[in-house]
């Protein structure tokens, strides 16, 4: 099996936007924090009316209106420098609105899979903003700065299936594929909708909130594998109009925790899309066994959908990078 990669400070380059994140190391130092804006920002973000914001941007990115729709997707085009030619529709005046738009598939072999049904693959494209082991006491995070596994999940009982395993967390900057689809084959076996803030996951918000999974509105997902236990934790957001998965459709916002019906019987195939974001957001994934983790994760690595991240143990599968 792969060592697990250090914890270090990484460099999350956004678009048009790069945040140090501070962490402590495992040499034990305290790495540089969020500059006096940044702390402003999150200030001014846990201010605002994060609902309501998140309602009336939904509604502008549903709106059929064709002046704002295309004003709204050749801003963002611009913006974020949206790389078209990789959709199933790269014609921006086909989308009959800007979620359309946001959401869109791909076309057919533009995520192609690693090889093996034992390679663990990444459920979006994004960058790595925490890879490692689940630790003692049930925490994931930089040790130190570490947050419950109980909390993320909603479900003590659930975390503890989970000791011993692994995670990985990834963050979609607004410019990437916002499909979700499945790491591992795997038939769903819980669904957990629970309430939170609604604050930005950007870099530089996340930086000073390393609970910000446990702490934002989110969907938990478990399913059972021929590797046992995997969970799919996709993180609500700022602005974010909703999280939609491909059986049950798009999910409101909740103030309290709901236990979702889940469909009897329903199995994804690895690479399967799962569910999607309507603007957002963090996808945290976990095994209750690690992955041997391909060469060159860390944090701050840039990963594509069907990108290896790790062979499954007794599998004698091999991730290539």
């Amino acid at each position: 099996m792969a060592a697990w990669p250090e914890w270090r400070t990484a460099t999350i380059t956004t678009d048009r936007d790069t945040s140090r994140v501070a962490s402590v190391g495992n040499d034990g130092r305290r790495h540089r924090g969020p500059s006096p804006g940044q702390r402003l920002a999150l200030a001014l973000q846990r201010a605002l009316p994060q609902r309501a914001l998140g309602a009336l941007a939904g509604r502008i990115a549903d709106s059929r209106w064709p002046p704002l729709r295309r004003a709204l997707i050749r801003a963002f085009v611009r913006r974020y420098g949206v790389d078209l030619s990789e959709a199933a529709e790269p014609d921006p005046e086909a989308y009959p609105c800007f979620n359309a738009f946001f959401t869109r598939a791909l076309r057919p072999g533009a995520r192609p899979l690693a090889d093996g049904e034992a390679t663990a693959v990444s459920p979006v494209d994004g960058t790595l903003a925490e890879i490692g082991p689940v630790r003692a006491g049930l925490t994931l995070g930089v040790k130190g700065r570490g947050y419950s596994l109980a909390a993320l999940l909603g479900d003590t009982g659930a975390a503890r299936a989970f000791a011993g395993g692994a995670y990985a967390n990834l963050y979609l900057a607004p410019r990437d594929y916002h499909r979700v689809h499945m790491p591992l084959a795997g038939t769903l076996r819980a669904a957990r909708h629970l309430p939170g803030s609604l604050l930005s996951v950007a870099p530089a918000i996340a930086a000073q909130m390393p609970d910000l999974p446990a702490r934002n509105e989110r969907l938990a997902l478990r399913f059972d594998t021929a590797w046992g236990p995997m969970a799919v934790v996709m993180v609500g957001a700022l602005l974010v109009g909703g999280i939609e998965t491909v059986w049950g459709g798009r999910l409101g916002h909740t103030r309290r925790p709901r236990e979702l019906a889940v469909p009897a019987g329903l199995t994804l195939a690895r690479g399967a899309e799962l569910g999607r974001f309507r603007m957002g957001s963090t996808v945290v994934v976990l095994w209750a066994h690690p992955p041997a983790w391909a060469p060159g994760l860390a944090p701050g690595t840039r990963v594509r959908m069907g990108q290896a991240l790790g062979g499954m143990p007794g599998s004698g599968a091999q991730a290539a990078p």
